[in-house]
This record gives C-alpha cells, sequence and structure tokens, in this order.
C-alpha cells in the first residue's frame, strides 16, 4: 500500500477527485459534506492499474483547519497538489505547500481540477512553478474533471508512476504509528488509527503510549476496511487496543515499540524558513499528528533549542515545522539534530554549541554521537535514532575510540596520584577513581585496567603497590618481630604499638603486605603464627580448654580468645559442645 496526502486550497474539489477516483466518501461528517468544506481528516482508497493499492489522507483547505491538515500530512511520504484551474494558486494553496516543503515531502504530483469549467494552462504554469521552489521540486501535472471523468485515467497512470518513484519503506524499523483519531466501537473497545510510515504491526504486539508511557496490547488489526494478520508499512491502520479507554488517547499521542524512541521534551534542531533571530519567543512544533507549544532560544544562524510543552517520542534526523497559528504563518521547517541535549549552564555554553550544531546534519551517525559524548549506552543510541554496532567497553557502553584511551591514561595518572598520597594504601578505591573521572558506571573504571594497573578488592593499584612498607613503619614492624621473637603468642599491648607508631592505619598496611596477621581489633602476630600454634596444641592433651590452651600457648586471654575463634573458623580446630576443642584430625579424649 502507498499513502498520500490530498492537500489545496479547494475542498469541494478535492473532496469530489477523491470520490471520483476511489467511489468513497472522503467526507466523514455530514456537515463537511453540508457546506463543502472539509473540517477534519478524511480517508478513502483505490486499486490502481499495476494492481498498486493508494490510500488517500483528504486534509482541510480551510485555514481555520491547518492544525487538521498538518496532523494529516506529517507522516504521510507524497502528495496531491490540487489547484482549481478555474481559482488559480490560493495564499491557502502556499500555506500548503509551505508545510510540505518544511517537512521535506519530496514526491508529489499537481492535479488541476474542474478542467471542465477553465483552461487549465494558467492555473497550471503559475502552480508548477511556485512547486518547483520546494522540497516537491519540479512534479508532474494532470489536468481532471472529476465531473465529466475527463483526464482521470491519465491521474492513474501518473499516479502508478509515483508511487513506483517512492523509496522502499523500513519495515523492519520499530514502530511509531502517530495517532490521528480514535474512538470507541462497541463490544472492541478503544479504537485508533494512523499512518503507519516504518516498522509492522501484529494481533498481540506490545506497544506503549508515548505521552503516558503506558504498556498497550493489540487486540486486532484493520487496513483499508478489513482484519489483517499484519500491517506492514506503509499503510493505513486502525488499531484495536486492549484495557485502556477512548478518553487515554487520542491525536497527537503516539503507539511506539518498547524502549526504542527517546521521549524528549527539549530538543536541539536547524531551523530553515524565516531567520532564528527573527522568531518569536513561543511557536508551534508540528511533527506526525502532534501539535505542541515550544519556546525557541537561537543558538546559531540557522540552529535553536525548542522546549517543548509535551514530551514527544523524537529521534535524530525527525522533520517537524513550527508554525505561528496567530499569523497563520509556517515559520519553517525543522531537522532534529539532537534529542539528549548537553544541558547550558556554564558561560560560553551556548556559543560552544551552536559551534558544534554547525557541523551536524541530523544524519544518524554512532560515531559521530560517540564523539560528542565519549560514552554512551547501546539502548540510549537505539532510542535517539541511531544505529548501534561494535563490542561495549563494559556492559551495554559504547565508547569512542580516542576518550577511552585518553580516560585509560588519566586513570593511570589518578592511581599514581593517589599512590603518592595515601602510601600506606594497597591501591584506590575504584569508586574515588569513578568520580575523580566522571564516570557513570563502576564496571568503566574496572574495564580500562590494564598493566602495569592491577584491580583487587575493589581497589586499583600500579604493578607491586603495597608490597613494601615506609621506612618508618618497616622499622617498626621489626621492632614487634623483635618483641615476639621469644614469645611469640604475646601479641604487644596498645600502648607498646602505640610507642612504636602503629596505629590502626599502620597495622593495616602491615597487614596488607603481609608482614603481621591480624587476629582481632589492636591484636597482631608475626606471619606464620596460626601454624605454629596449631602445632602447639596438637600436642595438648585433647580435647582442650580456653585454659589449657592459654597456659600452652603462653599467651592472654585477650589474644588466646580471638587466637581460638580464628582457628576455629580456618577449620584447624573443632569446638565441641561443652567449648572444649580438639585439633582437626586428633581423636577426642
Amino acid at each position: 500500500m502507498h499513502v498520500i496526502a490530498t492537500a489545496g486550497h479547494v475542498d469541494h474539489g478535492k473532496s469530489t477527485l477523491v470520490r471520483a477516483l476511489t467511489g468513497m466518501e472522503p467526507d466523514r461528517w455530514a456537515e463537511e459534506r453540508r457546506r463543502g468544506m472539509t473540517i477534519d481528516l478524511g480517508f478513502a482508497w483505490t486499486t490502481l492499474g499495476s494492481g498498486e493499492v493508494v490510500a488517500f489522507v483528504d486534509v482541510p483547505g480551510h485555514e481555520r483547519f491547518v492544525p487538521n491538515m498538518l496532523a494529516g500530512i506529517g507522516p504521510v511520504p507524497a502528495a496531491l497538489v490540487v489547484v482549481a484551474a478555474d481559482e488559480g494558486w490560493m495564499p491557502q494553496s502556499a500555506e500548503h505547500l509551505a508545510a510540505l516543503n518544511a517537512l521535506g515531502v519530496s514526491h508529489g504530483l499537481l492535479v488541476v481540477t474542474r478542467s471542465d469549467l477553465f483552461d487549465p494552462a494558467l492555473a497550471t504554469a503559475e502552480a508548477q512553478e511556485q512547486i518547483a521552489a520546494t522540497s516537491l521540486g519540479a512534479v508532474d501535472a494532470v489536468a481532471v474533471s472529476a465531473v465529466t471523468g475527463a483526464g482521470l485515467d491519465d491521474l492513474r497512470a501518473a499516479l502508478d508512476a509515483l508511487v513506483a518513484r517512492l523509496p522502499a519503506p523500513d519495515r523492519d524499523a520499530p514502530v511509531r504509528l502517530w495517532v490521528d483519531r480514535s474512538f470507541t466501537i462497541r463490544g472492541a473497545g478503544t479504537v485508533v488509527t494512523g499512518t503507519l510510515g516504518a516498522g509492522r504491526l501484529r494481533p498481540n504486539d506490545e506497544l506503549e503510549l508515548a505521552a503516558s508511557g503506558r504498556p498497550v496490547r493489540v487486540r486486532g488489526l484493520q487496513s483499508l476496511g478489513a482484519p489483517v494478520a499484519e500491517a506492514a508499512a506503509v499503510a493505513r491502520v486502525a488499531v484495536n487496543l486492549r484495557g485502556i479507554e477512548r478518553d487515554e488517547v487520542g491525536r497527537g499521542d503516539a503507539l511506539v515499540t518498547p524502549g526504542r524512541f527517546h521521549r524528549t521534551d527539549v530538543v536541539d534542531v536547524r531551523l530553515a524558513g524565516d531567520p532564528v533571530a527573527d522568531l518569536p519567543s513561543t511557536l508551534t512544533l508540528h511533527v506526525g499528528s502532534a501539535a505542541v507549544a515550544v519556546r525557541i532560544r537561537p543558538l546559531g544562524v540557522d540552529t535553536a533549542r525548542l522546549r517543548l510543552d509535551a514530551a514527544l517520542p523524537l529521534r535524530v534526523g525527525d522533520r517537524a515545522l513550527l508554525r505561528d497559528p496567530g499569523r497563520h504563518h509556517v515559520a519553517g521547517g525543522v531537522t532534529v539534530l539532537d534529542v539528549s541535549p548537553p544541558p547550558l549552564r556554564r558561560r560560553g555554553a551556548a556559543a560552544a554549541r551552536a559551534r558544534e550544531l554547525s557541523t551536524m546534519d541530523g544524519v544518524p551517525s554512532q560515531s559521530d554521537e560517540l564523539r560528542r559524548r565519549g560514552l554512551v549506552r547501546r539502548p540510549e543510541l537505539e532510542r535517539m535514532g541511531v544505529p548501534a554496532a561494535g563490542t561495549p567497553v563494559a556492559g551495554d557502553w559504547l565508547a569512542d575510540p580516542d576518550h577511552w584511551s585518553a580516560l585509560r591514561k588519566r586513570l593511570a595518572e589518578e592511581v599514581a596520584d593517589y599512590a603518592r598520597d595515601h602510601p600506606l594504601e594497597t591501591g584506590a578505591p575504584v569508586d574515588a577513581l569513578r568520580h575523580a573521572l566522571g564516570l557513570p558506571d563502576r564496571a568503566l573504571v574496572d574495564a580500562l585496567v590494564a598493566p602495569p594497573l592491577t584491580a583487587r578488592s575493589g581497589r586499583i593499584a600500579q604493578a607491586g603497590q603495597g608490597s613494601s612498607l615506609p621506612g618508618p613503619v618497616a622499622d617498626a614492624v621489626d621492632r614487634v618481630r623483635a618483641d615476639l621473637e621469644g614469645d611469640p603468642f604475646r601479641a604487644p599491648e596498645a600502648a607498646r604499638l602505640a610507642e612504636l607508631g602503629l596505629g590502626p592505619r599502620e597495622l593495616a598496611a602491615a597487614v596488607r603486605a603481609g608482614a603481621l596477621v591480624r587476629v582481632a581489633d589492636g591484636v597482631v602476630l608475626l606471619p606464620g603464627a596460626l601454624d605454629e600454634a596449631v602445632a602447639v596444641l596438637s600436642r595438648v592433651s585433647q580435647p582442650f580448654t580456653l585454659s589449657d590452651a592459654r597456659q600452652a600457648l603462653g599467651t592472654s586471654r585477650r589474644v588466646a580468645v580471638p587466637l581460638l575463634e580464628m582457628l576455629d573458623r580456618s577449620g584447624a580446630t573443632r569446638r565441641l559442645p561443652d567449648d572444649r576443642r580438639v585439633v582437626a584430625g586428633e581423636v577426642d579424649g
């Protein structure tokens, strides 16, 4: 299927033309037919001679209903510009054409109606001249009379040629169905309609309402008035939604594939049309079927930041238009450059951002996004509309190669600085390094570690760091070793440790370096003391009491209690129900 919008000033002529082509009535409301004026969007379809099916979105022509018109042309890839031979080019035709140009619609056809009433040559020449200056460029023209039928066969042939030129849609893309109608059918529930520009839909698909993030499920699908098992882009579709009320969804909302769109209320854009500096501070942004008020902050000659009154599911490269409803004026087209722009808080940030935006073209590029951001999660890139590839550096994080190399160099510098400032520690804590490098995830710090750096127990150190002690600490440990020479289990008292300058930090460093063994807070022995204690206790009559152990080891209760508990935990000794112990492997006495 192909979907084409019928635009132009002549409401009655457009509706009559669509009716003559399709045999269907595009004006859905009795008021429209009574007044001969299209008020809201109309829909009809036909099969061309080639067998291709074309669906028409008939948009209002009157200036009072331009928002409705924009909701209809927003998601449509091609347009019929309809002009009446007896009226020629009209101001409202110019606004419709300006909207198509702003949205970048590049495929179209000129149809001059009422050719039975007036020679179409003048209207055709004038309209083609106007259209040629827009994104539509040079278009074919067909003169018709819906009353006599003259030219309708030529129009069908021209439509066949037009649809043959349309680019193939991406049917594997995520779904973003802009809603242009919502209503209730008794026995079925809420139904929404829209133009499916990319992707495909099936019953039971899970989607999200973009406005609220609420999950919804497709109950059923129709296309061109008939149930279908699958709707693939490009297509007009009616989607029956399960478990949602009619007032929870409406025009301007969108059904989207979960997790694949960035819902944003701040975007940086490039504008084509009125000079950015001349724009009023507030305009209306039209994208898809949505229309939201935006505040404009000029940044560069043709770039600006838009702050939306309501968040929308936008992606890099999206086309939209800005309109001044008070002046009935299309201010220009918008190309979305960034859907997650950085804050502008520092002096000079706006000017720097303008320079950066001047290099951006709105074409999604992973390498460009990584270069600008340094680090990005793969799902975040995909939500921006940027295809993601390559191997993540950690988890789902993708990194710009130059930025990653610079981070690795900075990590080594930070570790070296930490070692200089904290000589008693065996390395820098990972969280401290994460903050120093401004990284959002500690897994990134771990991933940066490479020789000569090593990671252990939540710290990162230079190779060999912590294996030797500062001179004063090493001297103090030597004096502890001398004290324990003849009494290996008579641990130094707190006063002796303080006299030697071995406070908690120095003791911790000595334990990490393997120079001492911590038995309890403030209780340290020499390496090998545990094995020696087991050897001594194995010569004691089994089982033995705490008092037996204390006497055999020649130490105090202050040392014996935590030492035996440590041996219990290691499995070297086993504690019995009566609080006596045996050395593992010894027979109970």
